[in-house]
């Protein structure tokens, strides 16, 4: 297995998934060892001392005036863990947790927080051995960072706490003791460095942000695909155009459709037909699903940037220097997560315009898409649902970083509410699968009724991969299973890896040169 360096290797959402994948080991090497060792000895000179350091030898928030003796600097600590252990909500998935320790330790290993290394080694024990703490997903506000949900994060690391090991969950306590392991004991300012900081949004923005991307590429299979059915135009896609607003989502987008169509008989049949442009939800798709992408291309740059940083308080340069600043404030990411939440939401509603287009019964095809309608209502229900999804993402599109309520009794007067936007913008992405899903099936079927003309061979691909787990409907059946098998098709990636293997078996260039550029690497 291939190693991570911890706090000097770019930590990125492909190495993140790779560890959560066993392809990638995050280690501590000797001189990274021996630079956060030097950090936290530098700490305990400071919390032996006389001069007052925020969190070290005093009060935490608003008790920040208030000196700790040198006996309690460590009691402290224990206690910040404790008392911010106030979480509440469902439980977080486990990759969710599991990237906050993996971001968590990265911070940590730059060596500026004071921690011991055998603290990050024992972060590294509980992810290498899937002892998953169980963390709630509320409390967080975003200020001093994700304090709640971190502290529940690692109580653990100090035997309290409840985690999840081979599918049963355990006290802390019980579990180190079965497996003959004692809690670590934490030295002076260990605590304050491992509640504050943005590892839950930045866990959120990185398994968004790879969401986004395999959402993004089956939406735009997708939308090539009703395109074809309702007999929709090529020429807005002509690269000629999108020079003229160079907007690399754009290109990008067009791109692919003129891939995917290349060779189509469907295109060939209707070329010298009387229609003069298409409705904005087939003409503009580069434009909107562009600037999703190109959302895309922001939201990357900032999650990257959140998951290299270090984020916690004060920061340890040495003994003699030592700056109490922001730099867990969750204004940097929480604003990109609403960005890319309502970016998103977008391509639900446009999907769902889609979907409507496809059951008008124009263009040839049948009224919602089923011939023998009166007795069969065909795929009316379905566009119900997509609406009420798109319509439910809507009402989560407002913008919680906009908000802000003093907390700390004032100290933090000003919050993100990041964690209120990750939790949102996740919520979105499952919804669109769903809207994607309901756009899928009735595209599919659809495109049907345009046998025996063939599409293009990518996107005929694309097409076989949807008949093998969904068939044609000729009279009306339970629909929701057809639903769920289009969610889990959509989340597989199965169209999108079915398209690059023909694609790259028949030597086209399906991404035009951008595969780089919107991907996570």
């Amino acid at each position: 297995m291939k190693s991570f360096l911890l706090g000097k290797d770019r930590l990125s959402a492909k190495k993140i998934l790779d560890i959560l994948n066993k392809k990638l080991k995050p280690i501590l090497d000797e001189e990274t060892y021996q630079k956060v060792n030097h950090s936290y000895h530098e700490t305990q000179k400071v919390a032996k001392g006389e001069k007052p350091v925020y969190g070290i030898n005093t009060g935490f928030g608003p008790l920040c005036s208030t000196k700790i003796s040198a006996d309690d600097t460590i009691k402290l600590q224990y206690n910040l863990l404790k008392s911010h252990s106030a979480g509440v909500g469902s439980f977080l998935d486990d990759d969710i947790v599991k990237t906050m320790i993996i971001i968590k330790a990265h911070a940590l290993s730059f060596g500026y927080s004071g921690v011991q290394p055998k603290t990050v080694e024992r972060m590294l024990w509980f992810l290498e051995n899937d002892i998953i703490p169980l963390v709630p997903e509320q409390g967080s506000v975003g200020a001093s960072g994700d304090l709640a949900p971190l502290a529940h994060l690692f109580l653990p690391l100090i035997g309290y706490g409840y985690v999840k090991y081979k599918g049963e969950i355990f006290e802390t306590g019980e579990l180190l003791q079965k497996l003959g392991i004692d809690p670590i004991e934490l030295g002076a300012k260990e605590g304050l460095a491992l509640i504050n900081g943005t590892q839950f949004m930045s866990s959120f923005g990185v398994l968004s942000l790879v969401r986004m991307k395999n959402i993004l590429e089956n939406a735009d299979i997708i939308g090539a695909m009703t395109l074809e059915a309702l007999m929709g135009s090529l020429r807005p896609f002509d690269e000629r155009l999108h020079r003229l607003r160079e907007y690399k989502g754009a290109l990008y987008v067009a791109h692919k459709f003129r891939t995917l169509l290349k060779g189509s008989e469907i295109l060939k049949s209707h070329e010298n037909c009387e229609r003069v442009q298409d409705p904005y939800s087939l003409r503009c798709i580069p434009q909107v699903h562009g600037a999703t992408w190109n959302t895309f291309l922001h939201f990357k740059e900032i999650v990257h940037t959140e998951i290299n940083s270090v984020t916690d308080n004060p920061i340890i340069f040495s003994s003699e220097d030592i700056i109490s600043g922001g730099n867990f404030h969750g204004q940097p990411i929480a604003l990109p997560l609403d960005y890319a939440a309502f970016s998103m939401s977008e391509i639900g509603n446009i999907s769902d315009r889609r979907t409507y287009l496809l059951l008008e019964g124009n263009v040839g095809l049948p009224k919602l898409l089923m011939k023998n309608t009166g007795i069969n209502s065909g795929f009316m229900i379905p566009q119900y649902t997509s609406a009420a999804l798109a319509s439910e993402n809507k009402s989560l599109c407002f913008p919680a970083s906009a908000d802000s309520i003093p907390t700390s009794l004032g100290q933090e007067d000003h919050v993100s509410m990041g964690s209120i936007s990750a939790r949102k913008l996740y919520k979105i992405l499952d919804n669109l699968e769903k809207i994607l899903a309901v756009e899928l099936v009735c595209a599919a079927q659809a495109f049907d009724f345009r046998r025996p003309l063939r599409s293009g061979i990518v996107l005929e691909e694309c097409h076989k991969v949807v008949r093998e787990y969904i068939d044609h409907a000729d009279e009306d059946r339970i629909f929701s299973n057809d639903l769920k098998k289009g969610v889990e098709i959509i989340k597989s990636g199965e169209m999108v890896k079915a398209a690059e293997s023909i694609a790259k078996s028949k030597n086209i260039d399906l991404y035009g040169g951008y595969y780089e550029l919107f991907g996570i690497h």
